[in-house]
């Protein structure tokens, strides 16, 4: 069976307030646990969640899914089986204070009761960790079984603390076949049926892709069509898309997807993959992220992975963020996708990368030695007198250049931070270090 949040048969309204200007989507919520499908490893028979749902037994758990999965679905078919008191409560359009005292009064409640309280708390992401903390002895003692629901990653955007006491439920994204079957399902149903259109099978599929495993976007889009299309109108893909004229990219540029993708870009280039580079790029850029930060990554991406292998890879990248700062978006986008292609085509090096690292290791694990006095500068006497700059070699007074003279703490003497990557133009780098190296040392003096 294709997954889907909505089985086909009849949606189960009852003890729903679900007035009939209510939207598609809400009136076509699944009212119990056999309506849900798609959700099998999740809510199937004998799973955790499903067998805590039934004995009424349910720990405070986090659901974390992309929007139109199913967690408020989950939550009211919830509401409907368990015999504690269940409270909706959505953190986008109250604040922590009335989740205070409604927690407060589930506490007096079942101090005197022993009834039990839910509460299912909407984007629970909104409220920042300090403001989460109000959650956890409420949740400690039992006064509450919480249910948080949420659209970004927890790790994130959840109290540690909390976290620590709640059970991470991970919501997948509908397939596309499910959406259709969703659809599908929508047509005989109010207002669509009784708008007289014709929606092709080839419509359905267009606006189930186009939802991206929203089943209520794609829900919202159908209604939209309802509402707008003449009254027997075949809906071909062309007039649906005129209707919606334009998707709404899932993107939030302070939130997981705008660290996912920028993730993706990065890795992507990393590993030469040039359409996966210009893909995630468009996705970005179509969601709304700041052009701006997209090339401030990569110029990073031009030297941390590119470095010398193709020192112009950096020029590239800063002549882009220039060019993207000066011009501004949508042509901003054509700059990007040239520099994005330039890097991921690139040969690759992280030689500079490795070496800062080693460097930053050795710093932070060493014993901080001082500058060696033979290349300290000597303004002053007194400095000339404490042997400031004593031995120092001028190098433009010596054959090649060289001298046989070390920069590095004595402690230090030999160590190598920098090791070339035989990639590019590195590789001429590579010669020409292994010179110096071998002329400095045929340049000591013999013990």
């Amino acid at each position: 069976m294709s997954g889907s949040l909505f089985d086909l048969g009849a949606p189960d309204t009852r003890s729903r307030k679900s007035a009939d200007d209510a939207p598609l989507a809400e009136r076509m919520r699944p009212g119990s646990l056999d309506q849900i499908v798609g959700l099998e490893s999740i809510i199937g028979p004998g799973s955790m969640l499903r067998t805590a749902i039934e004995k009424d037994q349910l720990p405070s758990i986090i659901l974390w899914g992309p929007p139109g999965s199913g967690k408020t679905t989950l939550g009211f078919v919830i509401a409907k089986q368990t015999r504690a008191r269940f409270i909706p409560y959505s953190a986008a359009t109250s604040g922590i204070k009335e989740a205070r005292e409604i927690m407060e009064g589930s506490k007096k409640l079942r101090e005197k009761t022993g009834q039990r309280t839910i509460l299912f708390v909407d984007e629970i992401h909104r409220f920042n960790r300090a403001q989460q903390d109000a959650f956890l002895p409420y949740v400690e003692r039992g006064d509450i079984t919480l249910i948080g629901a949420t659209t970004e990653n927890p790790s994130f955007e959840v109290n540690s603390a909390l976290l620590s006491r709640c059970r991470v439920v991970v919501l997948p994204k509908l397939e596309t076949e499910s959406v259709e079957a969703i659809l599908r399902r929508a047509l005989g149903t109010e207002p669509i049926a009784s708008s007289g259109i014709d929606v092709p099978a080839e419509t359905i599929r267009f606006l189930a892709t186009l939802s991206a495993g929203d089943a209520r976007q794609g829900l919202g889009m159908l209604e939209s069509i309802a509402g707008t299309a003449k009254k027997g109108e075949i809906v071909t893909v062309e007039r649906a898309g005129e209707i919606i004229q334009r998707r709404s990219l899932r993107h939030d540029r302070s939130g997981d997807s705008h660290y996912q993708l920028i993730s993706a870009i990065h890795k992507s280039i990393r590993n030469s993959d040039v359409d996966a580079t210009v893909y995630w790029l468009a996705r970005m850029l179509e969601g709304g992220e700041d052009p701006m930060y997209v090339a401030r990554r990569l110029v990073r991406a031009a030297s941390e992975d590119i470095g010398l292998a193709d020192p112009l890879a950096l020029q590239l990248a800063v002549a882009a963020k220039d060019a993207v700062h000066f011009i501004g978006m949508p042509e901003g986008g054509v700059v990007l996708t040239q520099l994005a292609i330039y890097l991921a085509q690139a040969p690759k090096s992280n030689s500079a990368y490795t070496a800062w690292e080693k460097a930053r290791q050795q710093i932070r694990s060493g014993d901080d030695p001082p500058v060696p006095l033979h290349i300290r500068t000597a303004p002053t006497a007194l400095m000339k007198e404490l042997g400031y700059g004593k031995g120092y070699e001028y190098a433009h007074d010596h054959e090649d250049r060289i001298t046989s003279m070390t920069c590095l703490p004595e402690s230090l003497e030999g160590t190598e931070f920098y090791e070339p990557v035989l990639e590019g133009a590195e590789e001429e780098i590579a010669r020409r270090l292994a010179r110096i190296r071998k002329l400095k040392e045929e340049k000591k003096p013999q013990r």
